[in-house]
């Protein structure tokens, strides 16, 4: 093509036969922020009559895409996105984890090669699909025996044939929004021009299905838990106060006010990536204060010179800011939220109940809200925000005795009934 001087306009992009005669398209898109090399976008058509037209169209599509901006800028992967959100991702030390974990158990298997550009909503909802269906992503072609132990070993029972179990659809539905994340911010860096998790169908909102122990269940729990009076007072802190495990584990003494009737909650444990353990903020990244009754201040007391004595017989005293629950006589070393939990498992399997230790914590509420406690403050006893939605959505389990009263309270304003005429036949 020649311009008003003369001269040749040069083309952009250009149109390369291949041998087997079909047509390839490339047009320059910039440098790739990754590798720092020309990055070009791409399409070969299949030889034909139109080949040629069909072509020029694909120039003339990825021309419009660069002069717009709305090309994909790099050919990075999945992986490689991931990698660089991971660097510059600004969240608590237990959430990284919980993503990572997350995204090297089934993101990166599944999707870390595919080229972010090539993200698409159908290839997301087809790996949401894989996942409802096993969370292992076996395809139902996998018959393997599930080992439970690693290397070298006799069978037992415990080493069973694959059974596909789809993985949990809050689980599911926390993939997207990491996934999303990480997407957002491929946008704004311009390595695509839109976010395929915006386009594809969301995991579904799972259904919160609280089992909390019922209250002859709770009896016969802290019963058992009695038996050991350290354990005992852990089990019956949990259930008066509906605290998380990772907050009673963190409890100190420097926190518990007897004399006012109240506990302060302002850190959490959890075990960082080197598995030691770590304190943090609470959930909320808000410490709050629980008022106690008088039993469980007894159950503090009782506890406090249990911890005082222990550390009196062999000559250490008891820190300050010893913690509550501890395995060290001074108080040194917290409970690991962990050991809690399955001693909690444990202690319930051998009474014949499915249940578990943050199950207290429906029932904490549950039993709250039958006795008539407002809904807010449950809510703020629980650590939760948004004026109690959370709780009455998740934490509230259907009771039938308030189900009761209310449907005595509705028929009791209902109008009376027609009664039947005496002398009515029947058959008449």
């Amino acid at each position: 093509m020649a311009t008003a001087n003369g001269r040749a306009k040069r083309q952009r992009g250009e149109i390369e036969e291949l041998p087997s005669g079909s047509l390839r398209v490339k047009v320059y898109a910039g440098l790739d922020p990754i590798t720092k090399k020309r990055h070009y976008l791409t399409e070969t058509v299949p030889p034909g009559p139109t080949a040629r037209k069909e072509a020029e169209k694909a120039r003339t599509r990825f021309l419009a895409q660069v002069d717009e901006r709305r090309n994909p800028r790099t050919r990075a992967t999945v992986d490689q996105l991931l990698d660089r959100w991971l660097e510059v991702l600004d969240v608590e030390a237990s959430t990284r984890q919980g993503y990572v974990k997350k995204l090297n158990k089934h993101v990166r298997p599944l999707l870390g090669k595919l080229p972010v550009g090539r993200l698409d909503a159908e290839t997301l909802e087809s790996f949401y699909a894989v996942l409802r269906k096993c969370r292992d992503h076996c395809g139902g072609a996998r018959k393997a025996i599930e080992h439970r132990k690693a290397g070298p070993h006799d069978c037992t029972d415990k080493c069973r044939p694959h059974e596909c179990k789809p993985l949990a659809p809050a689980s599911i539905r926390q993939i997207h929004w990491i996934l999303s994340g990480a997407l957002n911010r491929a946008v704004r860096w311009r390595w695509i021009s839109v976010n395929p998790a915006d386009q594809a169908e969301k995991p579904g909102m799972p259904q919160p299905n609280p089992h909390p122990p019922t209250a002859s269940e709770a009896a016969r729990l802290v019963t058992q838990a009695w038996k050991d009076p350290d354990w005992g007072a852990f089990v019956w802190v949990a259930m008066t106060t509906g605290a998380r495990r990772s907050e009673l584990c963190a409890l100190r003494w420097s926190a518990v006010d007897l004399d006012a009737a109240v506990l302060t909650l302002r850190s959490a444990l959890y075990v960082d990536d080197a598995g030691k353990l770590r304190e943090k903020d609470t959930k909320t990244h808000q410490q709050r204060r629980v008022a106690l009754d008088a039993e469980t201040v007894e159950v503090l007391r009782d506890q406090l010179a249990r911890c005082e004595e222990r550390a009196s017989a062999l000559g250490l005293s008891l820190a300050g800011d010893g913690y509550v629950f501890s395995p060290d006589p001074d108080g040194g070393r917290p409970l690991v939220p962990d050991t809690a939990t399955q001693r909690f498992s444990r202690m319930a399997a051998r009474l014949g109940m499915t249940t578990n230790l943050h199950a207290l914590r429906h029932y904490s509420a549950t039993e709250l809200i039958a006795a008539g406690v407002d809904v807010r403050t449950v809510a703020g006893r629980l650590g939760h925000g948004g004026g109690g939605a959370t709780t009455l959505r998740v934490y509230a389990a259907w009771l039938s005795e308030s189900d009761q009263r209310a449907a005595s309270a509705l028929s009791a304003r209902m109008p009376s009934r027609p009664r039947p005429m005496k002398g009515n036949a029947a058959g008449r």
